[in-house]
């Protein structure tokens, strides 16, 4: 059995999937806020609850929203703030008393994508993340990425691509920043440039709906975000090439995405033409945790006695 544990600001989720991948049980908590060692406790008592009420022990894998510095060990570049520079892999491997696996989120998102999602079969596959941030991951072969210093993949913090004069300097991003991707792309920078136009409607849904009902502004900033999307993710297949784009997050909902970004990364692409796919998950917002899951490729079976 595989144990999975998708660790967010707000909420902690935990999965199990048996060898063939179903979930035999899932199950949320929510997230104890700037409390280390209550976040530490509460994922133990987690993963006791997955093995007690499964009858069954497995290996555990573990999302966060940031990385394991290979340098020093510790936690960085985490959205939830209190996981900086803490040993989480060292105190959660005694907590379980057994190793574990931990990547980041998004990573873990394109692993679960993968493995059997919309990019199953793939040797070379991008995840995408468009929520609250914006956030990306490289599978290979099935396996994370990780990169020389584990920031593989962290094309949100990169600045815009091929920048339109109305975009320099662009926006400060919490990294200290200006200009990165994340600022214009993940839902609240899209809201926020919707909103500096002079548009209606406080998130993407509502904005979305506004366009279909033929509101100009509305549409009008949904073809600036598919034009930025779309030289931000041309940047990532003239570097990677991948056979795949998987794009999860609030803002993959937006169904128009997948036709008129294809059309528009063309003109930015290095190539006479691009086979490379744009999808939304399979899994949705499961994604995650599954992929946690899978970042052990073999399960080996331990009874609860």
């Amino acid at each position: 059995m595989r144990i999975g544990i998708d660790l967010g600001g707000s909420k902690i989720e935990g999965i199990a999937l048996d060898d063939s991948g179903r979930a035999v049980f899932r199950h949320r908590i929510a997230t104890p806020r700037h409390d280390y060692a209550a976040t530490v406790t509460a994922i133990r008592e987690l993963v006791e609850q997955i093995e007690e009420e499964t009858g069954r022990s497995g290996t555990v894998g573990i999302g966060i929203p940031g990385a394991i510095s290979p340098y020093s060990g510790l936690v960085k570049n985490a959205n939830s703030t209190w996981l900086i520079g803490q040993p989480l892999q060292q105190d959660l491997e005694a907590a379980l008393v057994r190793p574990i696996r931990i990547a980041n989120d998004a990573n873990c998102f394109i692993v679960s994508e993968v493995t059997d999602g919309a990019a199953a079969g793939a040797e070379i596959a991008f995840g995408v993340i468009i929520g609250t941030g914006t956030g990306g991951g490289i599978a290979i072969h099935r396996q994370p990425l990780v990169g020389a210093n584990a920031i593989s993949g962290e094309w949100g913090h990169n600045p815009l691509p091929w920048p339109k004069a109305e975009e320099i300097p662009g926006h400060e991003c919490y990294c200290g920043k200006s200009g990165c991707i994340e600022t214009w792309l993940s839902g609240p920078g899209f809201s926020r440039d919707h909103q500096r136009q002079g548009g209606r409607g406080d998130n993407p849904k509502e904005i979305n709906r506004l366009a279909e009902e033929g509101d100009m502004l509305a549409e009008a900033s949904l073809q600036r975000y598919e034009d930025r999307l779309a030289r931000a993710l041309a940047s990532v297949i003239n570097i990677l090439d991948p056979d795949v784009i998987v794009l999860g997050g609030g803002m993959s909902n937006l169904s128009r995405l997948y036709e008129n970004v294809p059309h528009r990364w063309e003109r930015y692409v290095f190539s006479d033409h691009v086979t490379t796919r744009l999808c939304q998950a399979a899994h949705g917002d499961s994604s995650g945790v599954r992929g946690a899951a899978w970042l052990w490729p073999e399960s080996p079976e331990r009874d609860v006695s």
